[in-house]
């Protein structure tokens, strides 16, 4: 019988395997880096990036052209609920912008991932009460720990280090509300399309989902005056407009090959790979830029990775019945 599959399929299931999983790891720990260095770059007069929605409308572009790429291979679905993809865009281009202007007012990239990883309690509150959805201790237990260690590590590091700005932690407060509205209208989008009888095809969400993030990030791009001031920086400082080219470029590859591996295998094998990817973006950061911890900020990064490993693990236990309500998720990277 296997041997059958792997003629139908044309590959050997392990080497997809292979395929997607070292394509998500690649793109993502690398887009993790570069998002580090956009914002820790100093020009030679002192200035810093910090054109966050300017940024995001560059990943958004890429996106939408990878997504629509994936629309001719796959076809697009007619008759879909565009308000609700419009306003699932829109929170969730403020969600990333919010995160990297956290990054931008001073946080570290080890406690902001630690944080972001912590965006089921918003997306909890917002799916309670948007979506009537139903949580298990465990859930509670996990994000709790998850918290508790990001509070750790941010008290934890050693004086060397920066400490977090009180702006930076405001953004990151607000990117998870942005999370939780996210995932709340998510649920509706889902309610929606049934009712309107569409099922949209992984492709449908990167293409719609990243055309309204991009066009409200360029909105708030032109309001704020970033779309100059960010092109500017970016001509002077060509080394940066490269990294942030290369960081759209991994963002856009990395959700291909997520969407990849979830058309070819349960979807509890890409959450295990991209929560994992959240846990070694922070090692890596830690060991390739520096960042001093003492005793107290090791436990907390211990405690924070329990819990993120024990959602994945609860994940795991509501199994294979979720892969089809999974697909028509958008990416957590």
């Amino acid at each position: 019988m296997s041997s059958t599959k792997k003629e139908v399929s044309g590959m050997p299931q392990g080497l997809k395997l292979l395929i997607g999983v070292g394509g998500i790891y690649a793109a993502f720990l690398y887009y993790g880096t570069l998002q580090e260095d956009v914002f820790h770059y100093k020009a030679a007069d002192g200035t810093k990036f910090t054109s966050a929605w300017f940024l995001q409308a560059l990943e958004a572009f890429a996106n939408v052209i990878f997504g629509g790429l994936g629309l001719l291979i796959s076809g697009r679905t007619a008759n879909l609920p565009q308000d609700m993809f419009a306003l699932s865009g829109a929170t969730q281009v403020c969600a990333k912008a919010f995160t990297s202007l956290a990054l931008a007012s001073g946080v570290s990239f080890p406690v902001v991932t630690l944080a972001k990883s912590g965006k089921m309690v918003p997306v909890m509150i917002g799916s309670l009460l948007l979506g009537g959805a139903k949580y298990t201790l465990r859930e509670y237990a996990a994000v709790l720990a998850i918290i508790g260690g990001t509070c750790i590590v941010s008290m934890g590091k050693k004086s060397s280090g920066k400490a977090s700005s009180a702006l930076g932690i405001l953004f990151i407060v607000l990117s998870l509300s942005c999370d939780g509205i996210t995932g709340g209208i998510q649920n509706r989008l889902k309610k929606k399309s049934a009712q309107l009888g569409v099922k949209p095809k992984p492709y449908d969400f990167m293409f719609w989902t990243n055309l309204y993030m991009a066009i409200t990030a360029v909105a708030f791009s032109l309001f704020l005056g970033e779309g100059f001031s960010g092109f500017q920086f970016c001509l002077e400082n060509p080394i940066i407009f490269n990294k942030i080219l290369k960081f759209a470029v991994c963002s856009a590859v990395g959700q291909s090959f997520i969407f990849y591996t979830i058309s070819n295998f349960d979807p509890l094998v890409c959450t295990t790979v991209t929560t994992t990817r959240k846990v070694f973006s922070v090692l890596l950061s830690i060991f390739l830029n520096g960042h001093a911890m003492n005793a107290q900020g090791w436990v907390g990064i211990g405690l924070a990775s329990a819990g993120i490993l024990s959602e994945l693990q609860d994940k795991g236990g509501k199994g294979h019945g979720a892969k089809e309500e999974k697909k028509t998720k958008t990416v957590d990277k």
